[in-house]
């Protein structure tokens, strides 16, 4: 399939045509793989909607998302882009999971105030290791024609002599054009520097796209709405070079109702791996869930009908409480499995509802000899992750938020000492939603 002549010429116009189309077509989409994106809550963005609606209800497409290796694991903020693998896949068509070990060199400056910090070869290879892990969870990998793949960047970029890279792909580029992207220009707004390695990011992400298409045939790249400038480089470049088609989808940004970015708590962030973080408090984050989100991340988040989703939705009161179990129960299991799922309900519901201690429970381990001297509790409890700081440990203490040992405590400067052992530990509360119990060691 070629493209269209009418084309818009987004690396040096604004992609003002293909913006204002893609949810005029959202109505009438006729694969199912765009009807579900669009009834689950997915898309934001689509380059030439038609010519990709046609080409998905025509046949199998073959589409990617990049994850740069930053880290040993993913996140719950990268959970929706692996879910769009999975809905394209459940559609009938072939996810490419793409690896960044090659971007991961540069780092994607994308609404980043200072440049992240370079790893070594090593750290790359290291993270790249911990976040294939997760995709077995999600995508049926093989060799058949709607079967997942995974592949790294690193074996095309390194290869590419920059003489050779400026020559191929530069001339495609006009440094005006990129000075309009948000990723550079909100940078520069701030009057913070950026390098001209992070410059180049772009560039490389878009090679990415033009490498994938001719090696596999993939023409779809999806990906946040931060991405959205990156994406029309990678389509763009694709369409002029090889007269290919290339489309480009992303999703909303996506925060909380109260306006929280997705997948941030106040003890860091919620990983998907399991060594990074247990099944019971990766649980217990879905389950925390605002009331006002419910619906919403059960259609990104779940694989739940969405007539059933509606029934949940619909709840009110204390019963939308239940709507969160359930939410908590199928994100588990899509990542650690319906046993640990299980199992962190039960413990969830053995710790909150019953007052029973379970070895299940997270423990935060002291010193034997520091808790028979003594232990300030506001200090106790910013150390074990349930508060940020001593002075929000003594605010939600002074509002009756903290309980030891199921006793509410107003005093967060009181000592906590060995004598506060109850079965070998000290059962820390805040609120109604968390629980760590202290263990001397």
């Amino acid at each position: 399939m070629k493209p269209s002549h009418s084309d818009p010429a987004v690396l040096d116009g604004a992609p003002s045509q293909s913006e204002s189309r893609a949810m005029s077509a959202a109505a009438s989409f006729k694969s199912d793989f765009l009807r579900t994106m669009q009834a689950r809550g997915y898309i934001h963005q689509i380059t030439h909607p038609d010519e990709l609606d046609a080409a998905a209800a025509a046949g199998t497409i073959v589409a990617y998302i990049g994850f740069d290796a930053t880290a040993a694991s993913l996140h719950v903020g990268h959970l929706i882009q692996i879910m769009m693998l999975r809905r394209l896949q459940k559609a009938g068509h072939k996810p490419i999971v793409l690896m960044g070990g090659g971007t991961t060199r540069v780092g994607d400056p994308s609404f980043k105030d200072t440049q992240r910090p370079l790893l070594t070869d090593e750290q790359i290879q290291a993270n790249i290791a911990g976040i294939k892990q997760v995709f077995t969870n999600f995508l049926t990998f093989g060799d058949g024609p709607t079967d997942a793949v995974m592949v790294d960047n690193d074996e095309w970029l390194s290869k590419l002599g920059y003489v050779q890279f400026l020559r191929d792909y530069g001339v495609h580029f006009t440094i005006n054009r990129m000075l309009t992207f948000d990723s550079v220009k909100l940078r520069l707004e701030r009057e913070q520097p950026m390098t001209f390695l992070e410059f180049n990011y772009m560039l490389m992400q878009a090679t990415d796209f033009l490498e994938l298409n001719r090696k596999y045939g993939c023409v779809l790249q999806m990906g946040g709405s931060d991405q959205w400038g990156n994406i029309l480089n990678g389509v763009e470049l694709t369409r002029r070079v090889d007269q290919k088609a290339a489309f480009g989808l992303t999703t909303p940004l996506l925060t909380t109702a109260s306006g929280a970015k997705m997948g941030k708590t106040m003890s860091g962030a919620v990983w998907l791996n399991a060594d990074q973080l247990s099944s019971y408090d990766y649980w217990q984050f879905w389950r925390n869930t605002e009331d006002a989100d419910v619906g919403r991340f059960l259609k990104l988040f779940t694989d739940l009908p969405l007539e059933k989703i509606a029934e949940l939705e619909a709840l009110e009161g204390a019963q939308i409480n239940e709507a969160k179990k359930v939410l908590a129960d199928e994100a588990t299991t899509l990542v650690h499995g319906a046993d640990e799922a299980r199992k962190a309900r039960e413990t969830a519901e053995k710790a909150f509802e019953q007052g029973v201690l379970s070895a299940d429970l997270p423990t935060f381990e002291v010193a034997a000899a520091d808790l028979e001297a003594g232990i300030v509790l506001a200090a106790l409890f910013t150390d074990a992750g349930l508060a940020a700081s001593r002075g929000e440990a003594r605010r939600l203490a002074q509002g009756g938020g903290v309980k030891v040992n199921d006793a509410a405590e107003a005093d967060a400067n009181r000592t906590i000492t060995s004598a506060d052992l109850v079965e070998g530990v000290v059962k820390l509360a805040a609120g109604k939603k968390k629980i760590v119990l202290v263990k001397p060691v």
